[in-house]
This record gives C-alpha cells, structure tokens and sequence, in this order.
C-alpha cells in the first residue's frame, strides 16, 4: 500500500496525448484550443464611434464654433463618409465608422439639435468617444494562445476573426465499467438483495460535464464474461474507468483479469479514506489507462474527482485549479493514511469556509449531494485547527 502522495504522483506521471481534431465553431465550446489564434485585420478595423451623437473636427471648436450645420446621419454598417466643411457635423450612431474629416465625437445628451443644425453645450475633448482603429490588436496579433478552454469569450472572439473551423485537442474515448451480480438497471424494482446502478451514471455525468460521452458496460461477477469485456474495451478505448471488483473479495477479478490482459499494475491500495483499494493501471500495447475505483458510491465519486480530473486536465495541458478552504471547526486525522472528508462550504467576509458533513461512510450515497467537495487531511498527530486551511477538491 502506498501513500496517497505516491499515488497521485504516479497517476500524474501517466498523462496521455490524444492529438488534435478540428470541428465546427459552435462544437467547439468547453473543448480546448490546440493551435494560435490571429487578428486577421485590425481591431476595431476602423474608427468607430462609441455613442450616438454627432462627429465634428476639433479644429471647429478651437476656434470657438459651437454651432455646426448636419450633413447626414451615420449608422453602424454604413461605408465611410467624409465631412465637407469643419463648419459641418454628421449624426452618428455608436458603431458607426468616424467619418473622414472628423476626430471627435459629441453624445446627444451633451448637444442641442434644432433647424438642421447641432449646438454643443460644453466644451469637448479632442478624441472622445472615438475607439481608434487597431487599437484593440493590429493584425497578426495573436488573441488567443493554444491551451485554453473555449468558452463565450472565446467563441466570440473566434467569430470575429472567421473561424469558421477551430483546431481542438481530441478527447479520449473512455469506457465507464461497473461490477457486481446486485446491480440493477435504473428503470428495474431492485429485489431485497440487489440494488440500481449509480456509480456508473455519476460518472457518466461528470464526464459529460468535460464533453466526454462514454460507453457504458456492466459486467456481473463471472470472470470469463469480465475478461472477454474488458480485452474489447482495451483495444477500443483510450481510458477505462471501472466502478467495483479491487477489493479482496472471492468475486473481485479485476487486478486478476487486467494482469491476464497485459495491463501493467502501477499501484493497488493507498493509504487513504475512502477509497482504499484504488487499482491504476496501463496496457502499452493500447495507450490505454485504467482508473479501478473501488465500488462503494462516495468512493468512486472522491477518487474520480481527486486523481482522474487532475489527470485529464494534466493531459489536455490544463492547469487543474487548487483551492483552499478554511475550516470552521477542529478536525483530527491520527490514522495513518490521508482523510478525504466531505464539507459544505460558505463564504463569509472574503473567505472561503468548510464546514464537514456527517455522513455514513463510503457508501453513503445521499450525502454526496449534502457537499461541495473533500478536503484533504493528511495523517499528522496533532489536531487540525479551527481557522486553518487545506485543500479542497471541488465536486
């Protein structure tokens, strides 16, 4: 058994690269960008007006003109216009490209218009409300650096410069296994000895929420039936998650199957809580990991969120977010091995608080739902303190 830091070091140490695939603008939300993104002309591409108003030359006003004739009205879209005289104005919508001639632009609540003619009532700055061409990115520029996850912004930003095809890293193809002769389907009234499936779902859901659709499969306890699966599942996917059969039971083939496989043994069991019989494996053969959890629901639910979301963040060249969280009340961990409790957390004055849940152990499955994360207690004699702060895993 090893340490919950050796552990995570060597789950770490087993990153994947799946290359790059492009894809259609809009699919390309929540993936993640693999390649430059450059300003394809400059930005704003013209002088653009900031508000509605009207569009004079300066000059006009330095020499104590206050009064301008209107020449036009100006809207966004419109092609570029020139003013005639110094002596004139255009109305100009915000959006709209400053017409030639002009450098300064004056918003209506500031103006007076009456008879064809606009009257300022106070003195401008020269350049207002003008947002100069280029002055956001010239071309060539680059506005987004590969490595960053697509969102909104990003999209928008993506549109503006044409990209109609976005180059994104690919994702995995992932199998989601659970195990077990109690298992039943979710539309199924279990019988007093079986329960529905859950494990797999969650799972299901969380990775969703990173744009991974996985091939879900149950297995029951019939060690040739696990073996042909998983020989499939291996040579088909990139990454195998599996809920259940580490432990030491007479019906847990895992470990015995993935050796029988050629899927090399990295580690079984660390020193932690829950999720003890942790199995994580690769098959070099097939580029393909496995993540065993063990089959307990909050077990599965810590380790997914604890070593694979660091994991597949470390493969897309994401940096996994770290946080610490301030505890709200005393905590001991006298045990040898690393305590993953979960907390319910709450701001309060700029801070961010953790306030442990009571639950009923690794199989306590409602109280997942109760709790924001777990934070992590490494083994240490003396007390966890009020007021003290440790990292969180956010769930």
């Amino acid at each position: 058994m090893i340490s919950f830091d050796e552990a995570f070091e060597k789950v770490m140490q087993h990153t994947q690269n799946w290359a790059v695939q492009t894809v259609d603008l809009l699919e390309s939300t929540g993936r993640v960008l693999a390649e430059p993104v450059l300003a394809d002309r400059d930005f704003p591409p013209f002088d653009r007006s900031t508000k509605d108003g009207i569009a004079i030359h300066f000059s006009a006003i330095e020499k104590g003109r206050s009064t301008f004739q209107i020449e036009g009205v100006l809207s966004a879209g419109m092609p570029q216009q020139s003013l005639s005289s110094a002596d004139h104005c255009f109305e100009i919508m915000t959006g709209a490209v400053v017409p030639q001639n002009t450098d300064t632009v004056i918003m209506y609540e500031q103006v007076t218009l009456e008879n064809g003619s606009a009257t300022i009532q106070s003195i401008p700055k020269k350049g207002q409300n003008v947002h100069k061409k280029g002055s956001d990115a010239i071309t060539g520029k680059v506005l987004l650096q590969p490595d960053c996850r697509i969102t909104g912004a990003e999209i928008g930003i993506l549109a503006t410069v044409g990209k109609s095809h976005v180059s994104v890293k690919k994702l995995p193809k992932v199998c989601v296994i659970s195990t077990g002769n109690e298992l039943v389907d979710v539309s199924e009234i279990p019988l007093p000895h079986q329960i529905r499936k859950s494990n797999t779902l969650s799972l299901y859901a969380a990775l969703s929420k990173e744009n991974i659709i996985p091939e879900l499969l149950h297995l029951t306890d019939d060690k040739k039936v696990i073996q042909e699966n998983i020989a499939r599942v291996l040579q088909e996917n990139d990454v195998i998650l599996l809920s259940g059969g580490v432990s030491k039971g007479k019906f847990d083939f895992i470990p015995e199957v993935m050796e029988s496989l050629g899927v090399e043994k990295v580690f079984h069991r660390v020193a932690q809580r829950p999720g003890k019989p942790f199995w994580f494996g690769t098959q070099k053969e097939c580029s393909t990991v496995v993540f065993s959890f063990p089959g307990n629901p909050v077990s599965t639910f810590a380790n997914y969120h604890i070593y694979f979301a660091p994991w597949f963040y470390g493969c897309m060249g994401l940096p996994y977010p770290k946080k610490e969280v301030v505890l709200d009340q005393p905590i001991r961990n006298d045990l040898p091995l690393t305590r993953f409790v979960q907390v319910k957390t709450y701001a309060e004055k700029g801070r961010l608080f953790a306030s442990p849940i009571k639950d009923g152990g690794s199989g306590d499955l409602a109280s997942l739902s109760k709790s924001d994360g777990f934070i992590c207690l490494r083994p240490r004699e003396h007390t966890y303190e009020k007021g003290e702060l440790v990292p969180v895993y956010d769930t």
